[in-house]
């Protein structure tokens, strides 16, 4: 091997994916250093328990419990702990130390990005994070570096492989969510508490991300719309096929024109997690199991898809490598890094202000008149409809008797907020039993 300038790297975390990337270094360093141009040695792993089980054989000399040693001794620190503390904590230490670090950690970047970041760009560092957004699926670069010429105009993504493959088996076999769910615990897609995937904080983070990057703006995660898929059901499920659609829980990141009286453009920015019915014949309507997709609509690129593993201990561990390879290259260049650009600040609305359409699915009382009052609620609403689908739930014993029907609207392109404040009316009009549900349509 060629005589190479040796980089120290030091790993915060041994977990699934911590573990393959000290597995991988050890075993590809020589041609990884042929790709890097300096020799990269892993010289510590820092972890909470010496003792505690690994999936991976690792050398036991590498291990010791005093992460800030290692980090003061390392040109590279790479953190896979996860969580926001001592991750936060070692992650600033070790750029004020003046090393890259490389991360995984969405929650973190999520919600203490900026300050990381300009921490970064206060001593020269890079922050890499490939890995943050949607596992090996090389998205974070093609957003910062491919596509900084370019205008985003929208990004769809299945970012979340826990909650892809729960919807996907009840489209595709009937399944039950609880039933499905436990088969994704049993089969270490879905943690014990599965509320981070079900509920849709992890895809809101990864939103967060994805959209700082492609709107080169700040987005804090409290300005994500966020909701779950524990509500879908059956019904929605075989609705939805009947419609000519399927259910995804999607990142949507959007740029909105003349929706904004503070940028000068008159633009602003959408973000939001939601599940949302996506046409059959849209490519995101093919991505099954774990699987995670990302869609980005560009204004000179075009559609763009970027499709793959979002999970995985060795799948992860190949975006974090690359970061690696990536950091190394530019200690042997030498300079400073890349700061992130987000001097766009574009303002970012409420999804009340979003516009999309939506299928609403109430029970009504089975009687003439019902369907018109609907109807009457609806438009005085501003909400206009396209499709009407009507099925009986309960039929009356008796001529004197009311049943009820279900009734499954399809809508042209509507206010969220007006949708919303429509759809209340409705459930207090007195002719509607229950509002069943209410889906956006996506992907249009």
């Amino acid at each position: 091997m060629t005589d190479y300038r040796r980089l120290r790297v030091a790993l915060l975390g041994a977990g699934a994916v911590g573990s393959q990337v000290a597995a991988l270094l050890l075993r590809h360093g020589a041609e990884l250093a042929d790709r890097a141009g300096a020799e990269l040695e892993l010289v510590g792993i820092a972890v909470r328990d010496l003792d505690a089980p690994r999936e991976t054989d690792l050398p036991r000399e590498l291990f010791t419990t005093d992460a800030e040693t290692l980090i003061m001794g390392a040109d590279i620190v790479i953190e896979l702990m996860g969580g926001i503390e001592p991750a936060r904590t070692y992650l600033l230490q070790a750029i004020n130390s003046g090393a890259d670090v490389v991360t995984a950690n969405k929650a973190l970047l999520a919600t203490h990005g900026t300050e990381i970041f300009e921490a970064a760009d206060q001593v020269g560092a890079q922050v890499y994070y490939e890995a943050a957004a949607a596992g090996a699926i090389p998205i974070i670069r093609p957003l910062r570096d491919s596509l900084a010429g370019d205008r985003v105009q929208r990004i769809m993504g299945i970012v979340n492989g826990t909650t892809n493959y729960i919807l996907d088996r009840m489209d595709t076999e009937g399944a039950d969510l609880a039933d499905v769910l436990a088969e994704a615990q049993a089969l270490g897609y879905a943690e014990a508490d599965p509320t981070a995937d079900v509920e849709g904080f992890d895809a809101a983070q990864k939103a967060a991300i994805l959209a700082s990057l492609a709107f080169h703006t700040t987005v804090p995660l409290s300005t994500v719309h966020r909701e779950g898929i524990t509500g879908i059901d059956a019904s929605m499920i075989e609705s939805a096929r009947r419609a000519g659609y399927v259910i995804k829980l999607l990142a949507v990141c959007e740029r909105l024109q003349g929706e904004s009286d503070a940028a000068a453009s008159g633009e602003a920015i959408s973000v939001r997690v939601y599940p949302a019915l996506i046409s059959r014949a849209h490519p995101l309507a093919s991505v099954h199991g774990a699987h995670n997709a990302v869609f980005v609509q560009a204004e000179a690129a075009g559609s763009l898809m970027f499709y793959g593993a979002g999970a995985g201990g060795v799948q992860t561990a190949s975006a974090v490598l690359g970061d690696i390879v990536s950091a190394a290259r530019r200690h042997i260049a030498g300079g400073v890094g890349v700061g992130e650009s987000t001097r766009a600040n574009l303002p970012i609305v409420p999804v009340g202000r979003v516009t999309t359409r939506y299928q609403i699915t109430l029970e009504v009382d089975d009687r003439p008149g019902v369907l018109a009052t609907v109807a009457g609620t609806l438009s005085d609403g501003r909400v206009s409809i396209a499709t009407v689908e009507q099925t009986i739930v309960d039929d009356a014993d008796t001529a004197d008797a009311v049943g009820v029907a279900r009734l499954v609207i399809g809508t042209h392109k509507a206010r969220e907020q007006d949708l919303s404040e429509t759809v209340d009316r409705l459930a207090a009009s007195g002719v509607v039993e229950r509002v069943v549900s209410v889906l956006r349509v996506e992907g249009d």
